[in-house]
């Protein structure tokens, strides 16, 4: 544990407001800024790709209090650009920590800010919606901190999927082998979802997220996933083609986020940005069909037009808080997806369920 006193930091936004505290990790980032109100699970934020070019403001006051540990880890790295904290704990206090929050920070160089308000900066983005923003150590230049924040572009029209995908395709296998074959395209995908798969017997093909859909198909999969990921879905024109050739091929597709995006623009619907996004373990998610409720993990800057969707495009789920599509089916055809994350870690996990849906799918054809 390091005991030095932390350097003194501040966060600037774009509309001029500055936020002043101290660095447990010190250095300069720059990207979105958003809030996640989950209570656990920093670690899997930390590492989650779709976190790419976001500096991520934590609504829980204290975060840090169980440390980090490489089995928490939803890839190799963090992926977040900052972090943002009321304040984080100096020591762990868990049996399972292989190492402190701020220690595990400054080995991977995520700068970091805590001690300032984070109810007042969250408020500022629920009104205002989400911004970018600079999280620095440079606090005597702000002149120049102004300049490296305005030629940071906005996170609408950004494509930042070839940022995070694998560069090669790979395999993963459970004991004994899989009794079914899943390809699995990577656009950012969380381990948790590999694991998910792993769990229910599956052999992975995980594909780079350019991978056209006929290469997919020769490998004679029994179903297809489309992964979670970073930024807007609509410049992905070339992806986008791909998943439709995939959805109209008659093998199961399952999408997650990012996934079920590029497959509702792929049947020709459109997505929009939402003004701050659904980032945290406490979103409720409505069952169409039956009513039911689930709460559910969430992690998305956009979201689905349902106005925009064909006809045989039905609405599956929809948010509970704000109405926007959580979830699609095609009629006649064994392709669905969900906004929300199934595959959360460390939960809720009232969604475990949508993969057990999908090996039935498999099963039936």
């Amino acid at each position: 544990m390091r005991l030095d006193r932390p350097s003194e930091a501040l966060l600037l936004l774009e509309d001029g407001a500055v936020f002043r505290g101290r660095a447990p990790s010190p250095g300069t980032a720059v990207g979105e800024v958003v809030f996640n109100t989950a209570m656990t699970g920093y670690q899997e934020i930390l590492t989650d790709p779709s976190y790419r070019r976001q500096i991520v403001v934590m609504t829980q006051p204290h975060i840090g209090n169980y440390g980090t540990s490489a089995p928490a880890a939803e890839s190799g790295r963090p992926w977040v650009e900052g972090f943002v904290a009321r304040r984080f704990t100096a020591r762990a206090s868990s049996h399972g920590s292989e190492e402190d929050l701020g220690d595990y920070l400054r080995r991977h160089a995520v700068p970091a800010l805590e001690g300032i308000d984070t109810r007042a900066l969250v408020r500022r983005l629920r009104e205002h919606g989400a911004m970018r923003g600079i999280l620095s150590t440079r606090v005597g230049e702000l002149d120049a901190l102004r300049a490296e924040l305005a030629a940071c572009p906005p996170m609408a029209g950004r494509a930042l999927v070839d940022e995070v995908t694998c560069a090669e395709p790979y395999e993963r296998a459970p004991e004994g082998g899989g009794r079914r074959h899943v390809a699995l395209y990577d656009f950012g995908a969380k381990e948790n979802i590999v694991r998910s798969l792993l769990a229910r017997g599956a052999r992975v093909s995980v594909l780079p997220a350019r991978t056209p859909a006929p290469s997919c198909l020769e490998l004679g999969v029994d179903g297809v996933m489309l992964s979670n990921g970073p930024g807007d879905p609509e410049p992905l024109g070339e992806i986008v083609a791909e998943v439709g050739k995939l959805a109209a091929s008659g093998v199961p597709l399952f999408g997650i986020c990012l996934g079920h995006q590029l497959l509702a623009l792929a049947l020709g619907g459109r997505t929009y940005k939402l003004k701050f996004g659904h980032h945290g373990g406490n979103q409720p998610v409505r069952d169409v069909a039956t009513g039911g409720v689930a709460i559910t993990s969430q992690n998305h800057g956009f979201a689905v037009d349902a106005e925009s969707l064909p006809p045989g495009c039905r609405v599956t789920h929809v948010n509970l808080n704000d109405g926007t599509v959580e979830g699609l089916a095609l009629d006649g055809r064994p392709v669905f997806s969900v906004q929300y994350h199934p595959e959360a870690a460390p939960g809720p996990h009232d969604a475990n369920r949508l993969f057990d849906r999908f090996f039935e799918t498999i099963e039936r054809q």
